[in-house]
């Protein structure tokens, strides 16, 4: 049984994102982001989400079947994988839409690739989404594809973002699967769970 990973995008509208984008700004990403080439969007929407969005592309890299099946969700261009190039433009045009309104912009392009990447997907395949369920931003469309296949974990209800990313991340640190439950008739919102343990430090022997 193949695993596939959808990741939720990063907000290209917000202060980190106004960092890199305004004119004169001269980090590397930055720079790099007004050449041909781009930067990789795995590495800008974790600039610009920071814990949580670096926990999801760790963990789905991670536990993925295969590289192909790690894609992240964008305004404007459907599915795409965490090393597809992105400029200056790009971004631009990301920040423009607003996924929250649903608009075919965003719909149309995601509709599309979320039907490719079933008709390559066998019958038990699961599809993860690695993004808040909450609302019916995502789950509206990739839903009407990929039915009860569609699944999020069940760890996330009730954490807010920065939780979800430390959570993500110890998984992967600990090589341990979080729990899968199908999205359609799941609960959406719950109580907030205790807060995670800090990990134990790692014990260097003396001496080397």
């Amino acid at each position: 049984m193949a695993c596939a990973f959808l990741l939720s995008p990063a907000s290209c509208s917000g202060l980190r994102a106004r960092m890199i984008m305004r004119p004169g700004a001269g980090s590397l990403l930055a720079r790099r982001l007004r050449e041909p080439l781009g930067a990789p969007l795995g590495e800008v929407y974790t600039f610009l989400s920071g814990l949580y969005f670096r926990g999801k592309l760790a963990y789905a890299r991670a536990f993925a079947d295969r590289p192909e099946h790690v894609l992240v969700i964008t305004p404007t261009a459907g599915l795409r994988p965490p090393d597809t190039p992105v400029t200056l433009d790009v971004l631009d045009g990301f920040a423009r839409i607003d996924i929250a309104n649903g608009g075919s912009r965003f719909r149309r392009p995601l509709l599309a690739d979320a039907r490719a990447l079933a008709a390559g997907l066998a019958s038990d395949d699961e599809v993860i989404l690695l993004g808040s369920i909450a609302s019916p931003k995502y789950v509206d469309v990739l839903s009407g594809v990929f039915g009860p296949r569609l699944k999020f974990p069940l760890a996330f209800v009730g954490r807010g973002d920065m939780s979800r990313g430390g959570l993500l991340l110890r998984c992967v640190a600990e090589g341990a699967k979080l729990d899968y439950v199908p999205v359609a008739g799941a609960t959406r919102h719950g109580a907030r769970p205790p807060k995670l343990p800090p990990l134990p430090r790692r014990v260097v022997p003396a001496g080397g």
